[in-house]
């Protein structure tokens, strides 16, 4: 490809995700994950700030291991000393286990509510507070309208979200910039040492808007992700149409 029209292309790539809410963050507040080969998968090679997430979780087994790889994530945004609120059905979190994940157990507000449209209207509330670092939501269903209007929400403040559907009855469009599935995997314990080695997971990046699906084997150990194996660069189309 000539220079001057892949000058034109990365251009207008970067326009065009602008106006779809990726943002770049000043260099003195920007965010490291530590992600390694799982950030060539978003656009730019970063991980979305100031947009939605979206995880689906079949089972109490899935949830276990999505609300641990979340809260490395939330950790990352908390490094300046933020404050994140959590809000669910009931109190599956044991906060005192955050802090094997780099997470101050104080600095997460915890919000139980029976009702589904109460988590939406709260954590649409709380997307829309600047002063916050992320905001998590757990609800099985949403809409696109709905998705979309905390899509909103985060564009104006720059917080991050993260919606955890549990055993969702249907996977519908919405406007929720990627879609994970995160799996527990077998822990390997160090140096045949007799006990319970350090998190694993599989990681399914099922959908990445204007970026690349994969899949992902992944130890977390001493504050940090370890990737074991790359097993999948891209998704059949069939199951890209599936996921939406």
């Amino acid at each position: 490809m000539l220079p001057v029209k892949a000058d034109i292309l990365n251009r207008l790539q970067k326009d065009i995700l602008h106006l779809q809410g990726f943002k770049h963050l000043p260099t003195d507040i920007a965010v490291g994950f530590g992600l390694g080969q799982i950030e060539t998968a978003f656009p730019n090679h970063s991980f979305p700030l100031s947009a939605i997430h979206e995880f689906i979780c079949a089972g109490p087994e899935q949830a276990a291991a999505t609300d641990g790889f979340i809260a490395c994530l939330i950790a990352s945004l908390m490094n300046n000393g933020g404050v994140s609120v959590w809000v669910s059905r009931g109190k599956t979190i044991f906060p005192p286990a955050l802090k094997s994940f780099g997470i101050t157990p104080d600095k997460i507000i915890f919000i139980h509510t029976q009702k589904e449209k109460d988590i939406l209207w709260i954590m649409e509330e709380a997307l829309k507070c600047e002063g916050l670092a992320a905001v998590v939501g757990e609800m099985p269903e949403i809409s696109f309208t709905s998705s979309r209007r905390l899509q909103l929400a985060v564009e104006q403040s720059r917080v991050t979200g993260f919606i955890i559907r549990n055993q969702p009855r249907n996977l519908n469009v919405n406007a929720c910039v990627s879609r994970w599935k995160i799996s527990p995997m077998q822990s390997v314990s160090e140096d045949g040492l007799p006990g319970v080695g350090f998190p694993c997971w599989n990681i399914e990046l099922l959908k990445i808007r204007n970026g690349k699906p994969g899949t992902w084997q992944v130890e977390w150990s001493a504050g940090q992700f370890h990737i074991a194996s790359s097993l999948v660069t891209s998704l059949p189309e069939e199951q890209k149409r599936k996921t939406g």
